[in-house]
């Protein structure tokens, strides 16, 4: 940190000079603009962005017939998380069939993700998504409507021997994961533009905020996920109703704790929140009954239940950890 006194200029202006570093490195001129932004902290951020264009910036990689596809998905899918507005693959020679395949698979899965110029080494590909159109609490909205409704027809799936249903329950993961994505990408966003930031109105730590709560929510759907493929497991085996019955009241309980948490996310409820930690104990109660009712089944039976059971448990669990975020995050703000 450098220290630097506070002068003043003409009785009234105070002055402070900005190190000769940071300006050659910002190329900034003689009489040129820059912006001043007070941060929540009381902190004041100098920054030369002042036209609210978003920075531009491209991420590279060397791609060729012995690139490993899965490597490169998630090389793909790094890039646009860490917010970089241009991903070119380049290649020495002519590109191989399956890095084309797999760049169309990651921008259907990617928000915003185009193809915009494309030749025979190379593609490029850039983001043509505004973040300000897209706030986090919207997304996270969506997600939580995606998960609860995969829970709540994967479950169904189980009772009605439905395999079609649960096949569809575990191709809305990837919605579930796109936007997960989104939040991650606008969160590092915010966090490295300031002026990003104060356009979509939301300051860095709330991002943060909104990110953590989108992971959560984001697993909560991959245990959704999960009760769908054990419910496949059992679709030619008969359960009894009175275990079927028990089942849905637990999972009907960890929605509603789920539900109950997200409204105190978005009001700002810390006692909603809390009591919603209370109703985590009955939950387990619950799902530790269903368990001991199960150890009486055969294997290919009592397996696949138990790991719906302990999947219920789980979204209850994490819809808990999102009160304890809201009671951490709302705390935090007041003080």
């Amino acid at each position: 940190m450098e220290i630097r006194k506070v002068q003043i200029t003409g009785g009234s202006s105070y002055i402070v000079s900005l190190p000769k570093q940071w300006i050659r490195a910002a190329n900034i001129q003689k009489n040129d603009p820059v912006g001043l932004v007070v941060q929540p902290d009381g902190s004041l951020l100098i920054t030369p962005k002042i036209s609210g264009e978003p920075a531009h910036r491209t991420r590279t990689f060397e791609v060729g017939a012995a690139t490993d596809r899965t490597y490169l998905l998630r090389l793909l899918v790094g890039a646009y998380i860490a917010g970089f507005t241009t991903i070119r693959l380049e290649s020495k020679g002519r590109m191989p069939p399956f890095i084309l395949q797999l760049v169309r698979e990651f921008t259907q899965m990617a928000i915003g993700q185009e193809v915009v110029g494309e030749t025979d080494t190379s593609i490029t590909i850039k983001d043509l998504l505004n973040p300000a159109e897209m706030p986090l609490e919207n997304t996270i909205k969506r997600m939580h409507l995606l998960a609860r409704g995969m829970q709540q027809d994967a479950m169904a799936a189980l009772r009605g021997h439905d395999a079609a249903l649960a096949g569809d329950v575990v191709a809305r993961d990837t919605e579930v994961d796109r936007l997960h994505w989104l939040v991650a990408r606008q969160n590092n966003l915010i966090a490295s533009d300031a002026t990003l930031a104060r356009r979509m109105d939301i300051p860095v730590a709330q991002a943060a905020y909104c990110f953590q709560v989108s992971r959560i929510i984001e697993r909560i759907a991959d245990h959704a996920t999960r009760v769908a493929h054990n419910a496949l497991l059992l679709i030619d085996r008969e359960i009894e109703t009175a275990t079927l019955d028990l089942m849905d009241e637990a999972s009907t309980l960890a929605l509603q704790i789920f539900s109950w948490s997200m409204e105190a996310f978005h009001t700002g409820d810390v006692e909603k929140a809390n009591a919603t930690l209370q109703r985590v104990r009955d939950l387990e109660e619950t799902t530790r009954d269903i368990v001991t009712r199960v150890l009486r089944f055969e294997a290919v039976t009592a397996i696949p239940i138990g790991q719906i059971t302990d999947s219920i448990r789980r979204i209850g669990e994490y819809s808990g950890d999102i009160g304890e975020c809201v009671i951490n995050y709302t705390v935090g703000r007041e003080a």
